[in-house]
């Protein structure tokens, strides 16, 4: 790993290409790595997030012998035994898996994908080498320049252990199944239960057309624009109404088939909470309506802080950033950067998003331009303002059954409050009662109340000192000095360097070293 960050003058500082260069060089873990990386802008530069999106993770096909052994250990049998036909020649070979085309005994057509053999354990020395070698003083400050490496590291080894579990992608593909069963323009690939294991995966060869390969759908005479536009319907209806959405939309994971949008690939899925979802919906609809008192407070409900908020410098800062999309139409908004400016926004008043809330932007991010690529006139936050202006039977239906819900919690917490005011006085009456006060900024103002709390005891003295003196002098109190009281003539000297000596340094206040 040193020598080929020192092949590539990474100790002299980093760069987005050479960043992806480095991690190309150190093979698929990295690259997998790096991919990861490029959905996390919120902890790392967009301008590498960009770069890292052109890793790819082609690698050399498994032999036959190798393909057959991992059959034989998963099942039991030979590929021939199991398949009425499988072809030996992979389709596609990536870092962790490669795919294969086969014919079921009944006769339907299938990929197997299929896991390479200790990709897991080789993934884990990797990790595990990463994270000793993230000690090191100068790789560390190269990296974390750029990115908190350990975070990024925690990230990737969960993500790829539930990608390295072919069950998992299986699962997330039924769901996705099952939330669009009544959708007629909408699929994915059938999941063979029977034949999907931990590493091996049997689902339909779905063949269609790719979604960017525009020749091909003209000539099928598929409308690009109405797919940009089912396709951002649907994505739309994946975040905002079922919570669960494909992580990884880019175009190579989408195809057309039979008059059909077909999702692919669901080893990467989001999920958002119906609380998150509703808080979404408040934050997208606050952003086409130009509010941003909602979007501050949805931002603040949905993110994580990591020190005190300013809400007013937040919500300030917020409205900035709606004015400067405000002046111009939706359809001429750019959706990325306006992603980029919310995380930025965020970042600056120490507001981290949940990874779920991220992938979620990441992907936002995506599905936009494999839209604008379909159909440049399409924009999502069009359709976003445009889904917000209809309300459906349905959700007229589902805002009532909330507002029940929210009536009884609140006559439920009404019932208590008799009984949480007997006890509140009577631990006053106790002389149990406390009350926690904590003043914003208070560690800041503690050396200027303790400044002004020294001004007023020497203040107080000087005055102390004149009265005492000033009794003193009415006496024949010996010694005199030019017959006054030499123990009067020294009070009313003191109190007088005390009284010039405060005048300075209230006339040099602003001095950095002073001590009062």
């Amino acid at each position: 790993m040193v020598e080929v960050l020192r092949k590539y003058h990474a100790f002299k500082g980093m760069t987005p290409v050479k960043l992806r260069m480095i991690l190309e060089d150190l093979g698929p873990t990295y690259v997998k790595l790096g991919q990861i990386m490029s959905s996390r802008s919120d902890i790392l530069d967009p301008v590498y997030c960009k770069e890292l999106e052109k890793l790819r993770s082609n690698a050399e096909p498994m032999d036959e012998e190798t393909v057959r052994e991992i059959i034989k250990q998963t099942y039991g049998k030979e590929p021939e035994e199991l398949f009425l036909e499988f072809d030996m020649k992979a389709i596609g070979a990536a870092s962790m898996a490669q795919v294969h085309k086969a014919k079921t005994k009944d006769g339907s057509d299938v990929v197997v994908k299929i896991q390479r053999p200790n990709i897991y354990a080789q993934m884990e020395v990797d990790v595990d080498i990463l994270k000793k070698a993230s000690g090191l003083v100068d790789l560390n400050k190269t990296i974390s320049s750029i990115v908190n490496l350990n975070d990024v590291l925690d990230e990737f080894w969960n993500t790829a252990k539930q990608e390295m579990d072919f069950r998992h992608e299986a699962m997330n593909a039924e769901k996705f199944a099952s939330n669009y069963k009544g959708i007629r323009f909408i699929m994915c690939p059938k999941i063979y239960d029977e034949f999907t294991r931990k590493h091996v995966l049997v689902m339909q060869n779905i063949e269609g057309v790719q979604i960017d390969d525009y020749e091909a759908l003209n000539q099928l005479g598929y409308s690009r624009e109405e797919i940009a536009m089912k396709l951002a319907d649907n994505y739309i209806d994946q975040v905002a109404d079922k919570g669960y959405f494909h992580a990884d939309p880019h175009s190579g994971n989408i195809r057309i088939w039979d008059g059909k949008i077909c999702w692919l690939d669901f080893g990467m899925m989001g999920s958002i909470t119906p609380g998150e979802a509703s808080l979404i919906n408040q934050a997208l609809n606050a952003i086409v309506s130009g509010d941003h008192v909602r979007l501050t407070d949805a931002v603040l409900a949905i993110g994580i802080h990591t020190r005190e908020v300013d809400y007013v410098a937040f919500s300030n800062q917020l409205e900035d950033f709606m004015q400067r999309y405000l002046s111009s139409s939706l359809d001429d908004i750019d959706v990325t950067q306006v992603v980029n400016d919310m995380i930025k926004i965020c970042h600056t008043n120490g507001i981290m998003l949940p990874r779920n809330i991220t992938m979620l932007l990441r992907s936002l991010v995506t599905i936009e331009g494999t839209m604008k690529d379909l159909d440049p006139e399409v924009n999502i936050l069009t359709i976003v303002k445009k889904r917000s202006q209809v309300i459906t039977g349905e959700q007229v239906e589902k805002q009532f059954r909330d507002l029940l819900v929210r009536w009884s919690r609140s006559a439920n917490q009404a019932a208590d409050i008799p009984m949480e005011v007997a006890d509140l006085l009577r631990m006053m009456r106790k002389g149990q009662f406390r009350m926690n006060l904590k003043l914003t900024d208070a560690d800041t103002m503690m050396p200027d109340v303790n400044k002004m709390v020294d001004r007023i005891v020497v203040c107080v003295l000087i005055a102390a000192l004149l009265m005492g003196s000033s009794v003193i002098c009415t006496t024949n109190l010996k010694p005199t000095f030019l017959d006054i009281p030499l123990l009067g003539f020294a009070g009313f000297f003191l109190s007088f360097c005390l009284s010039v000596w405060l005048f300075i340094k209230m006339l040099f206040r602003g001095r950095k070293n002073s001590i009062f």
